[in-house]
């Protein structure tokens, strides 16, 4: 989907989102034939004209002014991240640019050197589509122990975080709280896509995800953003059990378009213990049994 159709159907989805009540808009008691709100009401509420917000949800105008996409994101009730989202979406809409096919990306030296300098911290480097780009020894072991460890490194065939999560049944069972793991994957994603509607390996990725996942294809379609930097989930490993962990997702200072998955867990706590138990040795001893 190109620039114009990603800001007309984020705007579309969140405006059936949004209802009547919930933003004081009288009914009458009408039978409403849309779901959420209708165009013109959401236009009164943003304070433009009907015609010029069907033109936005229509894809044909991509001009609206910072001040138009405030009014817009105020009426919608959009949060800090989907607004930012919506900002980007209608920049991308106002600068077309030509599809090309991007070159693969690459891990910076100094987070090489940065990824070795923590190996006793779980950590991955995931790039814009969120292909593991790197992974220190115990964030391999903690997120992806059935994975060749030295998957990242082959290029166009690395592991996919959104793939794991959302195909891989090992991942799936990893995370206790699977569907707050998967919703926090697909709002990074949107985001990617938002800032990126010009990449064809994501689209690619996308379209993939959405054949091969009714869950995916379900989330995707809700236009729901959430930008995940902090969260906390329950693990349940192979290895060594149950344990609480709280994933923190940094920028790649030598790559801003690279985040940095730091997992850690409370000092003291019995998760610690439990990380503790779990090295790089075990899972290469556990991984030659099962041969």
């Amino acid at each position: 989907m190109d620039a114009h159709g990603q800001l007309g159907t984020f705007l579309q989805a969140r405006r059936s989102q949004l209802q009547p009540a919930d933003v004081g808009v009288p009914t009458y008691g009408d039978r409403r034939r849309v779901p959420g709100l209708r165009r013109e009401e959401l236009a009164l509420l943003a304070g433009v004209s009907p015609s010029y917000y069907a033109r936005l949800e229509q894809g044909a105008s991509c001009h609206a002014s910072a001040a138009v996409l405030d009014a817009i994101a105020g009426a919608l009730r959009l949060d800090e991240a989907e607004r930012r989202h919506l900002d980007d979406l209608a920049a991308a809409c106002r600068h077309r640019r030509t599809r090309r096919r991007p070159a693969p990306e690459q891990l910076a030296p100094a987070t090489r050197e940065l990824v070795r300098a923590l190996g006793g911290v779980p950590l991955v480097v995931t790039g814009r589509r969120s292909d593991v780009l790197a992974w220190s020894p115990l964030g391999h072991a903690l997120l992806a122990g059935h994975v060749d460890p030295a998957a990242p490194e082959r290029g166009a065939d690395r592991p996919n975080m959104a793939r794991l999560v959302f195909l891989d049944a090992h991942t799936r069972e990893l995370y206790a709280d699977w569907p707050a793991k998967a919703r926090a994957v697909v709002g990074n994603l949107r985001l990617a896509a938002g800032r990126h509607p010009d990449d064809d390996r994501l689209t690619s990725l996308i379209g993939e995800l959405s054949t091969r996942s009714p869950d995916f294809a379900r989330l995707w379609a809700d236009h729901r953003i959430r930008a995940c930097d902090v969260a906390a989930y329950d693990l349940r490993h192979p290895l060594i059990g149950s344990l609480t962990v709280t994933q923190q997702t940094l920028t790649a200072p030598a790559a801003p378009e690279q985040s940095l998955v730091l997992v850690t867990t409370a000092a003291g706590s019995t998760s610690e213990a439990a990380l503790s138990l779990l090295t790089p040795a075990t899972v290469a001893a556990t991984a030659a049994a099962r041969v």
